[in-house]
């Protein structure tokens, strides 16, 4: 893998000394496009070349089940420990989210088959260039146009085009959402309430076609993460309940299917101290020439006051310098945080300072972001336990 664990760095930490997603070769906007060049689907690359093809493949995303956090807790999901090793015909590692490791950008990057630099979601809250507004890219608040900002076609619509079965079987509530039309829609939506409703569905999809690629989600665990963190007792009930999930579901695999099982992001816990939480809104330095503050906590976008953004950067990196990777625009671009070019179009959603937590810290806005600077649990940033996630598989 290319992330690395690090040692503590005296001085301010340089964009390129960031551990980067394994963009091309490991990340989540690699694996559709594999599955779909062994179905044969037109203009996809095998970027991961240790999956072999499937018929039929199954991709079951569970927010916020970091690898370091499933290895931590064997006991509460024996059957997912179980697909670590080669055992029941699976096979497990870890690959990376890519940056920022949140939902929306990863997502994006899961049903486009792009980094986020390209599909051009590129945080939790991104300016948007034409309004000049914060833009929420999970809730889509405010509302825009979902094609102007984001105009890919997902690897669902061009598995369907060319004659794949393809289905993704998740929430009703996610039907129509903005976030699902630009980065998931393609073939049929089936919306279940229960998860062993959708495990069922899941697998009736896959039997439904000589070739099929089914996609389905579960959001549970990962709120459990933010609310009580990932150690807690609610978040241990959730993992158990995922495992019992993923066993169901293996357990109805029709024949020459491949079912992989993988996150959008890990966690992390952070203390409720001003050490570990520095609050934006009570420090004069960090708001001086800011105009908006987006992002989250461990992963900022910082929009200037046109004329100051080279007083930000110089100040954000000499008061977070040792804790976090902060690095203007182009500093952050050039060392591929975002993956290996930009579109003209996301150029300006990304922060004219970027900065990305080394350590267990982060940037909270009190007043303006009040529930969530009181989450427990928290991710973002390219730290291990944030980036990795399994990627798991059971075939048949």
């Amino acid at each position: 893998m290319a992330l690395t664990t690090w040692d503590d760095h005296p001085e301010p930490l340089a964009a390129g000394s960031a551990p980067l997603p394994e963009y091309g070769t490991g990340s989540l906007a690699d694996l559709l496009p594999t599955l779909a060049a062994g179905m044969g689907v037109p203009g996809q690359a095998a970027a991961i070349p240790e999956l072999t093809a499937a018929d039929r493949n199954c991709v079951f995303l569970v927010d916020g089940l970091g690898w370091e956090q499933l290895l931590a807790h064997p006991d509460d999901a024996p059957f997912l420990t179980s697909l670590l090793a080669s055992s029941r015909g699976g096979t497990g590692r870890p690959i990376t989210a890519g940056y920022p490791a949140t939902t929306a950008t990863s997502l994006a990057s899961v049903g486009t088959g792009l980094p986020p630099g390209a599909h051009g979601l590129p945080g939790y809250t991104a300016r948007n260039p034409d309004t000049g507004e914060l833009m929420n890219q999970l809730r889509w608040q405010p509302w825009t146009s979902p094609r102007l900002w984001q105009p890919y076609p997902t690897v669902f619509q061009l598995a369907h085009e060319a004659g794949v079965h393809t289905a993704q079987v998740s929430s009703p509530a996610f039907e129509n959402t903005p976030l699902t039309k630009v980065a998931l829609s393609g073939g049929k939506f089936l919306g279940r309430l229960t998860g062993e409703d959708r495990m069922d569905l899941a697998a009736e999809q896959l039997a439904a076609g000589d070739r099929a690629l089914v996609y389905t989600y579960y959001a549970e665990l990962d709120g459990a993460g933010h609310r009580f963190g990932v150690d807690s007792d609610a978040w241990r009930g959730q993992l158990m309940y995922v495992d019992r999930l993923v066993q169901r579901l293996a357990e109805q695999l029709p024949p020459r299917t491949a079912l992989y099982v993988t996150a959008d992001h890990g966690m992390l816990d952070i203390p409720f101290d001003e050490r570990h939480r520095i609050d934006f809104d009570e420090d004069w330095e960090l708001r001086a020439g800011v105009a908006l503050l987006g992002g989250e906590g461990r992963a900022r976008h910082v929009y200037a006051v046109p004329g100051a953004e080279n007083d930000v950067v110089t100040c954000w990196r000499e008061v977070l310098g040792e804790q976090f990777w902060v690095a203007s625009r182009d500093e952050a671009i050039a060392a591929g945080w975002f993956g290996p070019h930009i579109d003209e179009r996301v150029y300006p959603r990304i922060g004219d300072v970027v900065a990305a937590a080394h350590d267990d810290v982060l940037i909270i806005a009190s007043e303006r972001e009040p529930k969530e600077s009181a989450m427990v649990g928290n991710h973002g940033s390219m730290t291990p336990v944030e980036q990795l996630v399994p990627l798991l598989q059971v075939r048949t």
